[in-house]
């Protein structure tokens, strides 16, 4: 059996665990190989070369960006992966050969980010350009090295390793990244090897460029495309659960067991990623089962998102949601009949690059709501100078996920489980496929509400959501 897994960052960051739930469980040496590992960076690393990813604190692009002196934070770098190696040396690493490793990588990453800050200097060239090719060499650091720090540990247990490193530093062939895939792959003899492989994939088209901070999980995707495994799996450090147990209680939730992709992607869509959009769709388009795990609970089978699946029974599959959230109402008493307003609404969001996560209209109202994160000031004034009054404020949406949902009663019986709670709904809605109920709320209002409704779920179902 052919397996193609990724492991995220937060799992690496537990080596021992990856090596002790992963790597070797109910495996034996006639079964541990055909495996493929694409491996994140360790926790907190890509966040250094970067920028923090939850709080935006600015990381060694942000330095090179602003012209300013990049190299005392590489030397920084250097001592937080030097750190990273020490901690893992009594599983087995070789300390030296990874110190040296980390020194001739950064020296090699200060080489190239030298030259293109001396090209940036010149004011001949795009600083946009520039500046993405600085951000591509720096995302590639964390996963060389992480993949360098698991392969010494593995080979130095006698396993046989293959070291796939697709950051590119010592290729300079123009190569998309599926070319650079292929290439990698052609002579692997995957049934007695077993592969690490960095999150990183150097192409022409830039996988940050397009992909952002979802490389990894992208890399992985593309990965199973061409190897077309029996199943892709991804280790995270908790299972897909019917709703947040740090908000709901352990006791009042259950690790999904099986759902489909569009699932999935809903799930995308609020921000409780069980795989980025991007990577996911070459495998449902496939027909890959992806498999989501719990590194730190082996025994458990985790969740199989298939591209067919639908629940024998009417159902709540997930109670979900996220409060970082931004609606905003855009008024105009000329809407009403006249063609073309949510059109002129929706170009200037496409103009802003910004993307909603929800929207509903009335006869001189268009309402959507946005990630905090995307919203500025010149998103709310392009549209003002559009319509006659515009208003945002902070709201939460809480989501009643399920392959098989379209069920008499559901949209009362929901509500009526938040207004119990004293909860008011803002506003609410779903499409015709039925497969994600949605709710906005006042934003003080989201925990709450998602204890609201998933306790209504269970009643409903008897205290079992999904099997």
């Amino acid at each position: 059996m052919l397996t193609v897994e990724k492991i995220g960052g937060t799992s690496m960051a537990a080596l021992s665990a990856v090596i002790e739930n992963i790597i070797f469980y109910n495996r034996t040496p006639e079964n541990i190989y055909n495996r493929v590992f694409i491996v994140s960076a360790f926790a907190g690393v890509t966040d250094l070369l970067l920028e923090n990813k939850k709080t935006g604190e600015p990381g060694v692009y942000h330095k090179i960006s602003k012209h300013r002196d990049f190299h005392p934070h590489l030397q920084l770098l250097i001592r937080e992966l030097k750190a990273i190696n020490r901690r893992y040396v009594p599983l087995g690493l070789d300390l030296k050969a990874c110190d040296q490793f980390v020194e001739n990588h950064i020296e090699k990453a200060t080489g190239y980010l030298e030259n293109l800050v001396s090209v940036l200097s010149s004011g001949y060239v795009s600083k946009t350009g520039i500046l993405q090719a600085a951000r591509e060499i720096l995302a590639s650091i964390g996963e060389s090295h992480s993949a360098f720090v698991l392969s010494n540990i593995l080979v130095n247990k006698n396993l046989s390793i293959t070291r796939i490193d697709l950051g590119g530093f010592d290729d300079h062939d123009f190569l998309t990244i599926d070319q650079r895939i292929k290439r990698a792959f052609k002579e692997v003899p995957l049934s007695r090897t077993l592969c690490v492989v960095t999150g990183y994939t150097k192409g022409t088209e830039g996988i940050m460029r397009e992909f952002d901070r979802g490389y990894s999980e992208v890399t992985f995707s593309k990965i199973a495309e061409m190897l077309r495994p029996d199943e892709a799996i991804i280790h995270k450090e908790y299972h897909l659960s019917t709703a947040d147990p740090a908000i709901v209680g352990e006791a009042y939730c259950t690790p999904v067991g099986n759902t489909n992709y569009d699932i999935a992607d809903q799930l995308a869509d609020v921000g409780m990623e069980a795989i980025h959009p991007a990577a996911s769709k070459p495998l449902e388009m496939k027909g890959i089962n992806l498999r989501i795990k719990n590194t730190f609970d082996p025994a458990h089978s985790g969740t199989l998102i298939s591209k067919s699946y639908l629940c024998e029974k009417k159902r709540i599959e997930m109670v979900t949601g996220t409060d970082k959230l931004i609606m905003i109402d855009i008024y105009d008493p000329l809407m009403v009949g006249n063609v073309g307003s949510d059109l002129k609404a929706m170009q200037i969001l496409a103009q802003q690059q910004v993307s909603y996560t929800f929207k509903t209209t009335s006869a001189n109202s268009i309402s959507v709501v946005i990630w905090e994160k995307d919203f500025h000031r010149s998103l709310l004034s392009e549209l003002e100078k559009n319509f006659e009054k515009v208003s945002a404020e902070q709201v939460a949406t809480v989501c009643l996920l399920g392959s098989n949902i379209d069920q008499p009663g559901l949209l009362a019986k929901s509500a009526n489980a938040l207004t119990a709670a004293g909860i008011n709904i803002k506003s609410a809605g779903f499409a015709l496929r039925k497969v994600n109920i949605q709710f906005i709320l006042d934003r003080e209002d989201y925990k709450p509400a998602i204890v609201a409704l998933n306790r209504s779920s269970m009643r409903e179902f008897g205290k079992v959501l999904s099997t």
